[in-house]
C-alpha cells in the first residue's frame, strides 16, 4: 500500500489501533508525507522520519462536520454584544481542532432579518474566514443557510457558488411558521436578540415578510437551479412533512437536514436521501426542541450523518455514546461523523484512513473521552498538555 514519495520529511504514527473502513480496529502504523497518508502497515521505518507514539490510542479519521453554527456564540456571546470577527473565527477554529473536527462547514445564515444573520453581516463573516485561512488549524468551509424569504439576497447567494472551495447550500424556512404564529414564544425572543431589535419590532418585521410569499417559490427554484449548475450540494432544513421533503428532492436536494418527525424521516430514507441529525441529540438523550430521537433513528438505520449543530464537542461524544450503549460498532458510529458526510458531500480525499487520503487523524486514548492529539492534513493542530 505504498505510494511514491518525493520527500523524506515523513512522520510515522506508530503502535495505534487504526479504524479502517471495512476492517474495524486494526493494529498498524501510518506513514504521513506531504499532508497525506502514504503507507499503512506494520513496523514502518524510514530514515529521518519523525515518530508519533500512538500506543494505547484509537486512531480515527478526522471528523467532518456538515453543519455547525456554534461560532455565532463567539461572535455574539451576549445579546447585542459583538466581537471582532477574525478573533471570533480564530477561536472557533481552535475549538474545532480540540474536538477532532478537521473539516468544518460553518452554518452561515443569510436572512431577511437584521443583525447577526443579515446578508451584510454574513458576508463579513465569510470575508473574515477568507482573511484568516492561512492561520487556521483545520479546513474551514461554508454551509450557506439561505432563508428563502430573503429573496433580495438571491444574487449574493448565487455568487458564493463560484468559490474554489464549494460551499453547501441549505434551504431554510423559519418564516412561514413565524408568520402563522406557530413558533415557540422563546424562539421569537431569541430571533429578536440575534436581530438586535425588540421582540415587538421583530414581530412587526416578520409580518411584513408575508408580502413576499408570492416570490418565494421562484426564488427557491432559481437558487436550486444555480446550485445544480455549479455542482453545489444542497440540503433542506427542518422538513416537517414528507411532501416538503419530496418537493425539495424534486429540485435536486438529496440531503435531509434535521427532519422533524418520523413520517418525514421514513419517506426520506425510503427515497435514499442522506439524513442528517444533531449529535447533541444523541449526547443529551433527546432533541432540545422535541423533535425525533437521533439515537432511535440510528438504530433504525434512518440517520446517516451526525452534525455538531450548536455544540462542537458533540460529534465525538455522540460516537462514544453510541459505542458505549452498543447501538452500533465503532466503525458504524464513527462513519456517522466522518465517512458518511464525506461520501454525501463528494469529498473523496478524506473521511477514512487510507493511502492517498488527507492525513486527518484523531488520536483517542482507549477508554478516554478527549483526544490526546489531532492531526489535520499531516500537521499536529492539537495536543493534550
Amino acid at each position: 500500500m505504498d505510494m511514491k514519495r518525493t520527500t523524506f520529511t515523513e512522520q510515522v504514527l506508530r503502535n495505534g489501533k487504526l479504524l479502517l473502513e471495512g476492517e474495524g480496529l486494526v493494529s498498524a502504523d501510518v506513514m504521513i508525507d506531504g499532508g497525506c497518508i502514504v503507507e499503512i502497515g506494520n513496523d514502518i521505518r524510514y530514515a529521518g522520519s519523525r515518530e508519533i507514539d500512538a500506543t494505547g490510542c484509537l486512531v480515527l479519521p478526522g471528523i467532518i462536520d456538515i453543519h455547525g453554527d456554534a461560532f455565532e456564540r463567539n461572535i455574539m456571546p451576549r445579546p447585542k454584544t459583538m466581537f471582532p470577527l477574525e478573533l471570533a473565527m480564530l477561536e472557533t477554529d481552535r475549538q474545532l481542532a480540540a474536538n477532532g473536527i478537521t473539516t468544518a462547514y460553518h452554518g452561515i445564515t443569510i436572512s431577511w432579518e437584521p443583525g447577526l444573520r443579515c446578508l451584510a453581516q454574513s458576508l463579513k463573516v465569510i470575508a473574515a474566514l477568507d482573511a484568516i485561512e492561512a492561520r487556521t488549524l483545520v479546513d474551514n468551509r461554508l454551509h450557506i443557510r439561505w432563508e428563502n424569504y430573503a429573496v433580495d439576497a438571491v444574487p449574493d447567494v448565487v455568487s458564493l457558488f463560484r468559490r474554489a472551495k464549494k460551499p453547501l447550500l441549505a434551504f431554510n424556512d423559519h418564516t412561514t411558521s413565524g408568520i402563522a404564529g406557530n413558533r415557540n414564544p422563546s424562539k421569537y425572543r431569541t430571533s429578536a436578540e440575534k436581530a438586535m431589535i425588540s421582540v415587538e419590532d421583530y414581530l412587526s418585521l416578520l409580518q411584513e415578510m408575508a408580502g413576499r410569499s408570492g416570490k418565494v417559490r421562484f426564488a427557491t427554484e432559481t437558487v436550486a437551479a444555480q446550485a445544480r449548475a455549479h455542482n453545489v450540494q444542497m440540503l433542506s432544513h427542518d422538513d416537517v412533512t414528507a411532501a416538503m421533503r419530496a418537493d425539495y428532492r424534486g429540485l435536486g436536494v438529496r440531503i435531509a437536514e434535521f427532519p422533524m418527525n418520523w413520517q418525514t424521516v421514513v419517506s426520506a430514507a425510503d427515497a435514499g436521501d442522506a439524513i442528517v441529525l444533531g449529535a447533541p441529540n444523541v449526547v443529551r438523550g433527546g432533541s432540545h426542541n422535541g423533535a425525533i430521537s437521533a439515537e432511535e433513528a440510528i438504530g433504525r438505520k434512518q440517520c446517516h450523518i451526525l452534525a455538531s449543530d450548536y455544540y462542537y464537542p458533540a460529534p465525538l461524544q455522540a460516537a462514544l455514546t453510541l459505542v458505549r450503549k452498543e447501538v452500533c460498532t465503532w466503525e458504524q458510529a464513527w462513519a456517522l461523523v466522518s465517512a458518511n458526510p464525506a461520501r454525501a458531500l463528494g469529498l473523496d480525499d478524506r473521511g477514512s484512513i487510507a493511502v492517498g487520503k488527507r492525513a486527518d487523524l484523531v488520536l483517542l486514548p482507549d477508554g478516554h473521552s478527549r483526544p490526546s492529539q489531532v492531526i489535520s492534513a499531516g500537521r499536529t493542530v492539537y495536543r493534550e498538555s
